[in-house]
């Protein structure tokens, strides 16, 4: 029988990116599920992290198992539940109105927060939107006017998918910050401490024993510098390979996907 391949990193803790860096669209980056069943074969930690607020931990969950990757859900950290956690400790039963799609509002709703479909709310939340709308631009607007503040669940211009890109989160928060003539006061996803504060606690590891492996140079290394961790940048995602932030922010590893992480001799 051929032994287990090895992972060439000693990192205790492990914490992957999921678009782009384990699968893309609905096919495993080569290697990824390998790469996952040694680490925990030898006892590492693993969890997943994601900034899209469109689907639930359970829905990650389920397609990294359907993909060849066994997850439960208690090892996904996503954007909407550490908005939804961090609203919930900050202003108990808070009213909200949201663009954003059903998984977030669910996880909003199981936190104790009350989501409304008019302006007379305490905070309007912004998130990745396939739905979005005139119509929510207009709420948000008047919400604001009446003193809501914002909060969002992540940055990103983009996500990546099977066939190139499509608009992110970042497209919403724009949108809402020219017309409310504000800023939203914080975004909650990578490279926010407030996910990695959850991610850790998932781990049950400190951020000196923990390495992020990830193929945004402006979320997932950006966050792992500035927070203590090891960092990986995969060049299979939205990262090329001569962007200059590569030089200036130095990840401790660039591969060119997650299967590089596997011992050539191991297996």
């Amino acid at each position: 029988m051929a032994r287990m391949a090895e992972v060439r990193l000693p990192y205790r803790g492990w914490l992957f990116d999921l678009d782009g860096t384990v699968y893309r669209g609905e096919k495993l980056i080569p290697g990824a599920a390998e790469v996952i069943a040694a680490l925990r074969a030898s006892g590492r930690r693993v969890a997943f992290l994601s900034n899209k607020p469109i689907q639930t931990r359970a829905d990650y969950a389920d397609k990294l198992t359907r993909l060849g990757i066994p997850t439960r859900a208690a090892e996904v950290v996503n954007s909407s539940l550490v908005l939804a956690r961090y609203l919930a400790r900050l202003d108990p039963g808070a009213t909200c109105f949201v663009i954003g799609e059903p998984p977030l509002i669910g996880e909003l709703l199981a936190h104790g927060l009350q989501v409304r479909d008019d302006p007379q709310v305490g905070w309007v939340v912004v998130a990745f939107d396939r739905t979005f709308t005139y119509a929510k631009l207009n709420t948000a607007l008047q919400a604001v006017k009446r003193g809501a503040r914002l909060i969002a669940t992540n940055p990103d211009r983009t996500c990546p998918v099977a066939d190139g890109e499509i608009p992110d989160c970042a497209g919403m928060i724009a949108a809402v910050e020219a017309v409310t003539g504000k800023r939203v006061e914080l975004i909650v996803g990578k490279p926010s401490p407030l996910i990695l504060e959850v991610a850790l606690d998932v781990l049950g590891l400190p951020a000196a024993e923990t390495v992020i492996v990830g193929d945004r140079i402006e979320t997932d290394v950006t966050m792992g510098k500035a927070l203590g961790l090891h960092t990986v940048l995969v060049l299979s995602g939205v990262t090329a390979s001569d962007d200059t932030r590569i030089a200036d922010l130095k990840p401790d590893h660039v591969l060119a996907s997650i299967k590089e992480l596997l011992n050539p001799e191991g297996g």
